[in-house]
């Protein structure tokens, strides 16, 4: 495993009527849901360091401290950015940030564990 501080990723989508506030239920309004936001914030921090990971190895999110700060319309393009910025054994932390074409829309950190998906998945299965 080759984890390192400085490690980014990036993740980008379009804002579509099926990604707003609006037809999630996190607002009245037809706009980027932060819900979605969040999303594409974790997704960057997977794809900073899913390669560097073990074979048999993967993350969660596990928190997430975020601002939503700019409203972005259908049409646009979003992409979020994360990068490393602590390894604490199998604890990563991540700063996040997402843009619009026009402006930075959020902001935040982020962190994730590293585990072992069929242990992991053993153990969620045994609360049933």
């Amino acid at each position: 495993m080759s984890i390192a501080v400085g490690l980014k990723g990036r993740a980008e989508t379009m804002v579509t009527p099926e990604n707003t506030a609006q037809a999630v239920g996190s607002g009245l309004v037809s706009v980027f849901a932060t819900p979605h936001m969040i999303a594409l914030m974790e997704n960057a921090a997977v794809q900073a360091v899913q390669a560097h990971l073990e074979a048999d190895e993967g993350t969660v999110g596990t928190r997430l401290d975020v601002t939503h700060d700019a409203a972005t319309p259908i049409g646009m393009k979003v992409w979020a950015e994360a990068e490393l910025t602590a390894v604490e054994g199998r604890k990563l932390t991540f700063a996040v940030s997402a843009f619009d074409e026009r402006e930075k829309i959020g902001a935040g950190v982020h962190e994730r564990f590293i585990i072992k998906p069929e242990k992991f998945l053993a153990k969620v299965q045994a609360k049933k």
